[in-house]
């Protein structure tokens, strides 16, 4: 096990009802003026978007709103958003949605702080020092962002998709009401699992010996996620399955069980530029992507992926036969999101297939020559990735 150093001052706020209160909480930041950051029309229909003014009103917060963020957050957004909290004097951001919400209002609680916004995302050497203060209604258990350190944007103009990285990021809180998840279409859930459970294998895969107590907890959160994630699909208004995926979608990327490990990430990295080049749902590109990470990558750990397979799908082979257990687990993982609705190959979406040179050199802008830490992966490393994604 690697040393560690863990903070995460997010509190988490979870339960039925808990989005009524949500400015009592901001009131104890003493602020003066709150951004109000969302996407499209679906906490308008659910009832959400009523019960959050009624208490920024109540509670008589002073508030100036940004809706129509998109999936795959785009810069453009978040600059508007940056423009409007210097004009206003906004002191703190409320995002209320999924990742793709929550990531705009990082870019743009980061951007209120740092001139031309964008390069710290192309270049993550530049440490981000200073953000507004951030608050969570969580409506869509996916990318971990309501308590995580991270940020993905989208810039249009270059197809680029990067991320930034600062505990100044991490929100201040996150009001997690699984029943407000209810009104998710099926899609939707599926796209969440898939990024929940990349999230577990990006720290799961790594060549750090002496981690069975981590192993042991994202084996856990990924046996939930196989089996409430059905659940979730047939009875949408179940509670118990809603609840279990919604706090394991927190756990996954709160950093915690990835501390004293080295994690990967190259399937992310990888994603990133397919779903910038195609504008896929995050979790579509990682259902196809990661299968294919993991045939490409294998021997270099048949033992880890054979514990994989033994541990989360209960395949046990001979030990001479732990190549062929490692190969019987990937194959489980493919059947389990083939099951549940997602595509594990680009033709299942009819996704062209000529860019993969282009993408594969997009990947090392400012970045060096390599990514991941469980096998060391250059440009024609994930051309071959993508190959095995068709």
């Amino acid at each position: 096990m690697n040393n560690f150093n863990y903070y995460n001052p997010c509190r988490i706020i979870f339960g039925k009802d808990t989005e009524i209160d949500v400015a009592t909480h901001i009131k104890s930041f003493n602020v003066k003026k709150v951004l109000l950051h969302y996407g499209g029309s679906s906490i308008k229909k659910n009832g959400v978007y009523d019960r959050v003014i009624k208490s920024l009103k109540d509670g008589h917060i002073s508030y100036v709103e940004l809706g129509n963020v998109k999936p795959n957050p785009r810069l453009d957004l978040a600059l508007e958003g940056i423009d409007i909290c210097k004009k206003e004097g906004v002191d703190f951001i409320l995002a209320v949605g999924g990742g793709s919400v929550i990531d705009s209002a990082k870019s743009i609680a980061a951007g209120t702080y740092h001139d031309d916004i964008w390069s710290y995302y192309m270049d993550n050497s530049k440490p981000i020092e200073n953000a507004l203060p951030i608050g969570v209604i969580l409506t869509i258990p996916a990318a971990g962002s309501e308590s995580s350190t991270g940020s993905v944007i989208t810039n249009e103009a270059s197809s680029f998709k990067r991320y930034i990285n600062s505990e100044k990021l991490i929100p201040q809180f996150a009001i997690m009401n699984p029943e407000i998840t209810y009104s998710m279409p099926k899609e939707q859930i599926v796209y969440g699992a898939s990024d929940i459970i990349a999230h577990l294998m990006e720290r799961y895969f790594t060549q750090t010996k002496n981690v069975d107590l981590s192993d042991r907890f994202l084996e856990s959160a990924f046996k939930t996620m196989i089996r409430y994630t059905p659940i979730a699909i047939e009875n949408p208004k179940c509670y118990t399955a809603r609840s279990e995926i919604m706090w394991a979608g927190t756990l996954a990327h709160n950093g915690l069980l990835g501390m004293g490990r080295d994690e990967d990430w190259s399937s992310h990295n990888i994603e990133h530029e397919l779903s910038g080049e195609y504008d896929i749902p995050h979790g579509m590109g990682l259902s196809i992507i990661f299968p294919a990470w993991m045939k490409y990558v294998y021997k270099d750990n048949v033992d880890k992926f054979a514990q994989f397979a033994n541990r989360i799908f209960g395949i046990d082979y001979a030990n001479e036969e732990k190549e062929n257990q490692a190969l019987e687990g990937i194959r489980q993982l493919e059947l389990f999101y083939r099951s549940v609705g997602l595509p594990t190959r680009l033709s299942h979406e009819n996704i062209n297939t000529d860019r993969f040179e282009v993408m594969a050199k997009r990947v090392f802008e400012g970045r060096g020559d390599a990514i991941g830490s469980f096998k060391k992966l250059k440009a024609n490393d994930i051309v071959k990735i993508y190959e095995l994604s068709k």
